[in-house]
């Protein structure tokens, strides 16, 4: 590479993607666009003048990726990444899990070749974290869905480097060997924690001991030159420089000084980063997207729709509110760098066919660009999701965020943790027991029917039959085992957010409790069905294990749907109870003006409503004069209206039309954090809420849904200023 080639491509990269952005910021649109088009102008694909070295773009644009990965782990500590890891980690295999299985039907459906659709598995499964990184920044999206995605991605990387290795061994030899994927997971094991252990031993101290110089150019010239080392230790091992960068951001936080590094960070990782999103743009060949268009357009509906319903309903289900399963799981509807990897090394091993490599930064390209879009419109959708559920699901939905905060922080008895570690350990082995049979049949079939034919005389036809019939027969019990070991599982959480009753005696949870145990046996059966289905998939006749699955999740929703229809019933005993309830408290705080206790003896009478909480609406909040159908509480914030009390009257259960008036009390009832957001909306207009979400996220929240509710009257009002109605003052329904 000569200095002269370097500069003139650097040149003509930073120029020409200067214009773009100047062009797409005075549009108002995300910066990313026009470093896209920046690089389809001076990419090989255009006839355009302007033209840059692509090899040599792509090698500049790996410092954009290493310098976004050690910016994003500034943001979270090495115990911070232990933590969020927790909580993300099944999310993450349950996402990957769908998408891998969605791909490889995607590709059976287009004619492709069963490697080619094992490819197309692995390319959908991995979402872009430097897409994601830059569209956060440009959105200023921050709170808890920011954890939960990086979260998320974190462990995408880890499960894109598995893939990788299973990829590069069928690549190679046309079959997965147990004994190499376990010994990679050994090395990756000890690289970690070698690279950890190590470092949090000397890099925090390093670090602090040069910010104790003074010097920000020495603070920065030290920070880069850790990530660039950790980067290129990463490379050495076999892994990714992305992984490598991330552990050496971790690294240097926890030195304490990582807000002030960010910031000295930023100018360089800006520039780089640009150069990265040009080097994408640049291998978009439009002649590509008319050659295989199809493939393009069902692998890019497979990355939109299946990301955003397995992130969503894998975060549901994991404990995260509907609001921010929806936010992360539109988010993450996209596909990037690992792809690309991906999908260059089934084509040069010769496994998949040189077209997949030009579809893959196709779909890559079109996902990066509906990525901001889907961040911007995410807020609204979780919004009104809650429409498009029957009653009865909303109330489960709307309580069930409340029931899992109880059993996190309800203390384990040493012999109930022992009784849960045992049933999780016979679900897994119940799945990795149905995973070997089926694999060993497929594997062993052909050769054991020739060898039982031959020695009783039957035909092969009819031996295979045969064997196929009793590997049935005795994967039966082993799924009906995972479903029943599931409702154990389902029983002993329970028994956390929910108190025993006393013998004899009826059971006041008896319909929340029962609600609970069935969204758990469904998490448990998706979470370990998935999987399943996706490892086993190319060893079963077509759709064979997603229809199983399906059958099984269809006969568990329709439990659900019984005990939904009791717990409904439950929330309308508990409204009447509340009404009462709250006409005490308002007689107790009529003259004091001050705020409503919470309802600890509803809770204790008909328990599993989340809680509830008596919250009074100020005269100058922004919900006075709205309906609760305008307002979509439930939607807006996951918390649930169960009553109102309005001076003389009371309203349990009140309908969508009700409108909310100044010094109305609300029985509010949802998770911990729904509920700080509702009392910031019946709060006096964005006044500050100190509760148990931090005040940036609670008004991050409150701005969101303030701002579409000022968008929705000036649009009554044809276009003037809305004007915040107070007192009593609403319209007629």
């Amino acid at each position: 590479m000569d200095s002269h080639s370097f500069l003139q491509n650097l040149a003509v990269v930073l120029c020409v993607a200067a214009v773009a952005t100047v062009v797409f910021q005075r549009l108002r649109q995300p910066v990313v666009f026009g470093y896209l088009l920046a690089g389809m102008i001076i990419g090989p694909h255009i006839a355009v003048p302007l033209v840059a070295d692509l090899q040599m773009v792509r090698a500049i644009s790996e410092l954009g990726v290493i310098l976004l990965m050690f910016s994003l782990g500034l943001e979270f500590s090495v115990r911070k990444l232990v933590l969020v890891s927790q909580k993300a980690g099944a999310v993450a295999l349950f996402e990957c899990s769908v998408m891998v299985s969605v791909g490889y039907l995607v590709g059976q459906t287009l004619g492709f070749t069963r490697m080619e659709s094992i490819f197309a598995g692995a390319l959908v499964g991995i979402s872009s974290t430097t897409i994601i990184v830059k569209a956060f920044q440009e959105q200023n999206v921050k709170g808890r869905v920011t954890e939960l995605v990086f979260g998320i991605l974190i462990i995408e990387d880890l499960i894109a480097i598995f893939l990788l290795t299973i990829l590069t061994t069928i690549s190679r030899s046309g079959m997965v060997s147990p004994g190499d994927l376990g010994l990679t997971a050994l090395h990756l094991a000890m690289f970690l924690s070698a690279l950890i252990g190590f470092g949090l031993l000397l890099i925090p101290r390093a670090v602090r001991a040069v910010h104790r110089l003074g010097n920000p150019e020495t603070t920065l010239v030290a920070s880069i030159g850790i990530c660039f080392a950790a980067a290129l230790l990463a490379l050495s091992f076999g892994y990714s420089v992305a992984l490598g960068a991330f552990i050496a951001g971790s690294l240097v936080a926890e030195s304490g000084h990582e807000g002030e590094i960010e910031h000295l960070v930023r100018p360089v990782r800006d520039m780089f980063a640009a150069i990265f999103f040009v080097s994408v743009g640049m291998m978009i060949d439009p002649t590509a997207l008319g050659l295989h268009w199809r493939a393009v357009l069902a692998l890019t509906l497979a990355v939109i729709f299946g990301k955003v319903l397995a992130v969503t309903v894998g975060s549901f289900l994991a404990g995260h509110g509907r609001r921010t399963a929806m936010k992360a799981g539109m988010s993450l509807a996209q596909i990037g760098e690992f792809s690309f990897i991906i999908a260059s090394v089934g084509v040069a091993s010769g496994a998949i066919g040189g077209w997949m490599y030009p579809v893959a930064i196709a779909v890559s390209a079109i996902t990066t660009l509906t990525t901001p879009l889907l961040i911007k419109l995410s807020n609204r959708a979780a919004a009104s999701i809650d429409h498009w559920l029957p009653e009865p699901i909303q109330t489960v939905a709307a309580l069930y965020g409340s029931w899992i905060e109880r059993v996190r922080r309800t203390p384990r008895a040493p012999t109930e943790r022992s009784a849960t570690n045992r049933v999780i350990r016979i679900i897994l082995l119940d799945a990795a027991l149905i995973t070997a049979l089926v694999i060993g049949v497929d594997v062993e079939i052909d050769r054991l029917s020739v060898v039982v034919a031959a020695m009783a005389g039957a035909t092969v036809e009819r031996v295979r039959f045969l064997v196929v019939l009793i590997s049935g027969l005795i994967a039966v019990p082993l799924i009906y085992g995972v479903i029943t070991s599931a409702r154990s599982l389902g029983i002993h959480l329970a028994r956390r957010a929910f108190a025993e009753s006393q013998a004899g005696k009826v059971d006041p949870a008896l319909a929340p409790r029962g609600a609970l145990v069935v969204v758990i046996q469904i998490a448990v059966v998706l979470a370990v069905g998935i999987p399943v289905v996706a490892i086993t998939q190319p060893f079963l006749p077509a759709n064979q294990g997603a229809f199983v699955l399906g059958l099984l999740t269809l006969l568990l929703f329709v439990a659900l749907w019984r005990n939904a229809a009791n717990l409904q019933g439950h929330a309308r005993a508990g409204a009447q109870i509340i009404a009462s309830a709250l006409a005490d408290q308002m007689a107790s705080t009529e003259g004091a003006g001050g705020e409503p206790r919470l309802l600890d003896d509803v809770n204790a009478i008909l328990p599993g409503l989340g809680e509830p909480v008596a919250i009074r609406v100020a005269p100058e909040s922004i919900a006075v004069g709205r309906s609760l159908a305008e307002l979509n509480l439930r939607g807006a914030t996951g918390a649930t209206v169960l009553a109102i009390k309005r001076r003389g009257s009371q309203i349990p259960t009140p309908l969508g039309r009700e409108v909310v008036e100044s010094g109305d009390i609300l029985a509010v009832a949802g998770s911990h954090d729904s509920i700080a957001i509702a009392r910031a909306l019946f709060a006096p207009y964005l006044a500050r809420s100190r509760d148990a979400m931090e005040i940036s996220e609670i008004q991050a929240e409150l701005e969101s849904i303030t701002q579409s509710l000022l968008q929705a009257s000036k649009r009554s009002t044809g276009g003037g200023t809305p004007r915040l109605r107070t007192g009593n003052s609403h319209p007629t329904d």
